[in-house]
C-alpha cells in the first residue's frame, strides 16, 4: 500500500495507486489533482494571510496515474484580493488547470447569523462500502467513508462524512484545504442517480466555494446529482464540518450510455 497519493521526485510528483479513479485503472480521480493544485496556491507568498473562497478546476483530459508537474502563479495582484491560476502537466502537455481568489482575511464584527444546522458527527454514521472497481488499490481505499443518508448502492442524493486516510504528499500533514479538496469531487460520485453499470456520468469540472475551512479531518457532502436527457447534468454538494456549513461545491456532468 503506498504512503501517500504522490511522492516527490525533483520538479515532479509521482501520483501513487491512491490516486485511481473508478471509471478507468490507468486514470486518476479528480480529487487528489485537484488537492495537489491547491497546495500549490497554499505555496505562495503570503498565502497565510489569505483564504481561497473558491478555487475552480477545469479537467482538460483524464489525468493519468504518471509523474505530474504543478506550476502556479498570482495574475491579478493585490492587498485584499488576489486572483491565482496554475496548472498540472504531465509530458504530453495540461491535463488540469486552477484558478482561485484569495481574498485577504480580517476579523469583522458581524451580528449573529444562522450557519445552518450541524450534521450528525461521522461517529453516528454507516460506513460506505466502494462499488466494485476490480482494483485492490485506489482512491476508494485511500478514503474513509461513513453515510449519514443513501449510500454507494444506491440511487439518489447522499449525506457522507469522509476524511483521507493517507496524506496527499509523502511526509506532509494534509491542509484543510487539501482535505476540503480530496473529498469535494465525490458529490457526483456518492449521489448518483443512474446506474453505474449503464451510464457514464463524468465531470468536466470542479468549482468550490469556501467560507471558511473546516475544523477537523472529516469533511460533510450533502450531494444531489441531476441528469437531463440532453446528456447535461449538475452535481451540488453542501460542504460542512462538525460545526456546521462551510461552502458548495459544483460539477458540470456529461451525461452517456456506456458502448
Amino acid at each position: 500500500m503506498p504512503a501517500s497519493f504522490y511522492e516527490p521526485d525533483g520538479d515532479r510528483f509521482v501520483s501513487t495507486e491512491l490516486t485511481r479513479g473508478p471509471w478507468d485503472p490507468d486514470f486518476q480521480h479528480a480529487g487528489p489533482p485537484a488537492a495537489l493544485l491547491g497546495r500549490e496556491v497554499e505555496r505562495l507568498e503570503d498565502a497565510e494571510e489569505f483564504q481561497v473562497a473558491r478555487i475552480s478546476f477545469e479537467i482538460m483530459r483524464a489525468v493519468p496515474i504518471v509523474p505530474l508537474r504543478v506550476e502556479m502563479r498570482v495574475t491579478r495582484p493585490g492587498r485584499r484580493v488576489q486572483l491565482v491560476e496554475g496548472s498540472l502537466s504531465d509530458e504530453d502537455g495540461e491535463v488540469m488547470r486552477a484558478t482561485a481568489w484569495r481574498l485577504r482575511t480580517a476579523p469583522v464584527e458581524l451580528p449573529e447569523l444562522p450557519n445552518g444546522e450541524a450534521p450528525p458527527g461521522p461517529e453516528s454514521a454507516e460506513p460506505g462500502e466502494f462499488i466494485s472497481t476490480g482494483e485492490a488499490v485506489g482512491y476508494h481505499t485511500a478514503m474513509e467513508y461513513r453515510f449519514l443518508e443513501g449510500a454507494f448502492t444506491e440511487l439518489g442524493p447522499a449525506k457522507v462524512w469522509m476524511r483521507m486516510r493517507q496524506p496527499l504528499v509523502v511526509g506532509e500533514q494534509p491542509s484543510p484545504l487539501q482535505r476540503v479538496l480530496t473529498a469535494a469531487d465525490s458529490g457526483n460520485g456518492v449521489s448518483v442517480t443512474l446506474d453505474w453499470t449503464r451510464f457514464l456520468f463524468i465531470n468536466v469540472d470542479l468549482s468550490v466555494y469556501l467560507e471558511r475551512m473546516p475544523v477537523s479531518e472529516w469533511v460533510c457532502l450533502d450531494a444531489v446529482t441531476r441528469p437531463q436527457p440532453n446528456g447535461i447534468g449538475v452535481a451540488d454538494t453542501l460542504l460542512l464540518d462538525e460545526r456546521g456549513r462551510i461552502g458548495r461545491a459544483l460539477q458540470t456532468l456529461l451525461i452517456g450510455e456506456r458502448d
